[in-house]
């Protein structure tokens, strides 16, 4: 296989929902696929994907389930964590047991500070010809748009977070 790099970002709704959708059609096609989640240390309904494909899926969160970004700077736990995950995410990608490997919310880990852009790169560079890598996460950089091979961008049109007072729910936003 001739691995690809693809990004799923922008602003809106799908980046982890389009990811998600590869790993479930990568499983159900019988390929071993590793799902890294940077920020994230909630339940989520997606934590389930191990128990439904317990052969080929393994998923792991990198965040602990307070951290909300508002734009002050990051603690050094979330940032601790992070590289704890970006090393985690390096060991599967080189690791010749997985033909898919998932790096959820590294770009907008990447510009809230979270992790240094040339730190994943360096990652990236090490991806096998026989992985597929997937980034997702809102503001990807240009230069990890440059050196993907497949980039998609959520535009938001028009989402009911906007204009109703809809909390998240269970199965469509976690």
């Amino acid at each position: 296989m001739d691995g690809k790099l693809h990004i799923y970002t922008g602003n809106g709704k799908g980046k982890t929902t389009a990811a998600l959708g590869l790993a479930v059609r990568a499983a159900c096609a019988g390929m071993r696929v590793y799902i890294g989640q940077f920020m994230k240390g909630q339940d989520t309904s997606e934590l389930a994907l191990p128990e439904c494909y317990p052969e080929n899926i393994v998923i792991e969160q990198y965040g602990s389930s307070d951290f909300q970004p508002c734009g002050e700077k990051p603690s050094q736990e979330s940032i601790a964590l992070a590289y704890s995950g970006l090393s985690k995410l390096k060991n599967a990608l080189v690791s010749q047991q997985y033909q898919m490997v998932i790096a959820d919310e590294i770009c907008i880990s990447v510009h809230l500070g979270l992790l240094q852009e040339e730190d994943v790169l360096e990652v990236v560079r090490q991806q096998p010809d026989s992985v597929e890598l997937i980034l997702t996460g809102r503001n990807a950089t240009l230069v990890l748009i440059e050196n993907a091979d497949l980039v998609t961008e959520m535009k938001e049109i028009k989402h009911y977070y906007s204009s109703e007072k809809t909390p998240p729910r269970k199965g469509i936003e976690f």
